[in-house]
């Protein structure tokens, strides 16, 4: 697997936001509504673009920045890795490639090479729909403007072939040498806040802290003398993994912190039936959620600015958290309410009171009796190389980025910088195929979904805030002008979204965002939830669903449903 893919797990940015949106000479988004998304880097983007950068943007709606791009790529949704080989196909026959450092710093080129070449424009266009002079512009720009910086978010990840679609990313960063400076790089933004710091703790199902895997007899070990106990050495389940063993039985109890996947599961309906199989749900959160009102017990958390502690953020850095009001009624900080219920299991389940009969003073860490967050980083820094530098007065002024390994280490603005991180940089071959579900004469039409700039998530909390909801007070399913003509639906209609899954009733917006034969659903909305819609099929290695692609249909409907 290529050594940026797997550096320190599948998500790190390679490089810094302040590097990317002033050095960079040229972008290339896909799949990544940056300016909605993350809109502080989207600025930054667009300064670069006014200052003379060029914009490549590659995604299937006409979305803020196509308007400022040097070339819009709008391609079918699904077909990324072809798009993707079909640039660094005509940067190879161009001769647009960095060849020194394909020569000393990468592996498996001339394998990769010969996937490569069957991705001629011409086959491309077919499979993407994108026009063959658009795909050389873009190959030329990202390739012949170094640095040139590659940035994507979900619509890259959230397909059957996720995985796939990040390496092609990989490849086409080291085709052109575009990784370790500044300015360039491969950096996935990342999609809610410390998503990167809980992924870097351990809240994987393969990964301790620090993506030591719990497959590796030394990490296990490592971890077993710290904290007194025997671990397991077997990979475990993931999101929709656990989901679907709630309904065979295989999960009975479950522990949700900080989630609502009553609307941000794909398949909603089957979520719900999941859910409501288990024999006991514990939701802890900030407001009662859709899914908190399926739990047996509600436990009640505080938000950032009631808690001290540490996020990290999308560039990898850690950053100090400070408590400056005090939470309401009985909330407590997650990692006191962690702790509370870690000690009453220890108390009264007799096999878990069997191994804490084993801790010993050999095991410095082991026991639940922390003071405070600063202990808990402490403790980090000492099982967690990357974070091995770190703690609470260190990070007292400024935030650091990972990599940081001992305490005198200034930080990692830019990986794999001389040096990939495995050595050599591996080109994975990767093919295009097609995504799990298609439209057909039954469900013509492709929905992919996605989020809006004025509300987050599921709206747990943007969705309380007056301004936010009269800004944008309701979803509607974005439809093309000739798709509605035919279908007889005008700007403002009701509508039912179906797919084999279920049905949503919605306004229309009818207009040209959106190519023919595609629509588009935001999922912050419970009363006009996508993800009832969308399809559960997952990716086969990094195990995450196909939300961006599922066949539907749309009906014009009566306005009260």
């Amino acid at each position: 697997m290529t050594g940026l893919v797997t550096a320190f797990g599948s998500g790190a940015m390679t490089n810094s936001i302040a590097d990317i949106t002033h050095d960079a000479r040229a972008y290339l988004i896909i799949g990544s509504n940056t300016t909605e998304q993350h809109p502080v880097i989207g600025i930054g983007i667009r300064q670069a673009v006014a200052n003379g950068a060029k914009l490549v943007v590659a995604d299937p709606r006409r979305i803020d920045l196509t308007r400022i791009a040097t070339v819009h790529l709008r391609h079918r949704p699904g077909t990324d890795v072809a798009l993707l080989n079909g640039l660094a196909h005509v940067i190879l026959r161009e001769g647009w490639h960095d060849a020194d450092f394909i020569a000393t710093r990468t592996e498996n080129f001339e394998a990769w090479r010969e996937v490569i070449e069957k991705y001629t424009p011409e086959r491309v266009s077919e499979i993407t729909g994108v026009p063959v002079d658009a795909l050389v512009e873009a190959a030329r720009i990202y390739a012949t403007n170094k640095p040139a910086a590659l940035l994507y978010a979900m619509g890259i990840t959230q397909h059957t072939g996720g995985h796939q679609n990040v390496l092609a990313c990989a490849n086409l960063a080291m085709l052109t040498g575009n990784i370790g400076v500044p300015g360039g790089g491969v950096n996935p933004l990342r999609g809610q806040n410390n998503v990167q710091g809980a992924c870097d703790m351990g809240g994987l199902p393969n990964v301790y802290p620090g993506y030591q895997r719990v497959t590796d007899d030394g990490a296990r070990a490592k971890f077993e003398a710290a904290w007194g106990v025997s671990l397991p050495d077997n990979v475990g389940l993931t999101v929709v993994e656990m989901v679907n063993g709630a309904e065979t039985g295989q999960v009975r109890g479950m522990m949700i912190v900080g989630e609502n996947p009553l609307l941000s599961d794909p398949d909603v309906n089957h979520a719900r039936r999941c859910l409501e199989s288990l024999d006991f749900l514990v939701v802890q959160d900030i407001f009662l959620t859709e899914t908190g009102q399926l739990a047996d017990v509600v436990l009640p958390a505080v938000s950032f600015a009631e808690k001290d502690g540490t996020f990290t953020n999308t560039e990898r850095r850690v950053q100090r958290v400070r408590k400056a009001i005090n939470p309401p009624g009985e909330a407590k900080p997650d990692w006191e309410t962690v702790c509370a219920l870690a000690k009453r299991i220890t108390h009264h389940a007799t096999r878990i009171t069997q191994h804490a009969t084993r801790i010993t003073q050999d095991a410095p860490y082991a026991g639940w009796d922390y003071a405070s967050p600063a202990e808990i980083m402490d403790e980090i820094a000492a099982l967690t190389p990357i974070y091995g530098g770190l703690s609470f007065e260190r990070l007292e002024e400024r935030g650091i980025q990972w990599p940081c390994p001992t305490p005198e280490h200034p930080g990692t603005p830019i990986l794999h910088v001389g040096k990939f991180s495995r050595g050599l940089g591996h080109f994975s071959p990767v093919e295009h195929y097609a995504p799990a579900e298609e439209p057909d004469d039954e469900y013509p039409l492709v929905l992919t979904t996605g989020r809006q700039l004025q509300h987050f998530h599921t709206g747990t909390m943007s969705r309380r805030v007056e301004g936010l909801n009269i800004l944008l007070p309701e979803g509607r399913v974005e439809v093309n002008t000739a798709d509605a003509e035919r279908l007889g639906i005008l700007d403002g209609d009701w509508v039912h979204v179906i797919s084999r899954r279920g049905k949503v009733h919605v306004r229309a917006s009818v207009g040209d965002v959106c190519p023919p034969g595609t629509v588009f659903m935001p999922f912050h909305f419970a009363e006009a939830a996508a993800n009832v819609l969308t399809n559960a099929a997952l990716d086969p290695i990094a195990k995450i669903p196909e939300y961006k692609v599922c066949a539907v249909r749309v009906e014009k409907a009566p306005q009260a449903d």
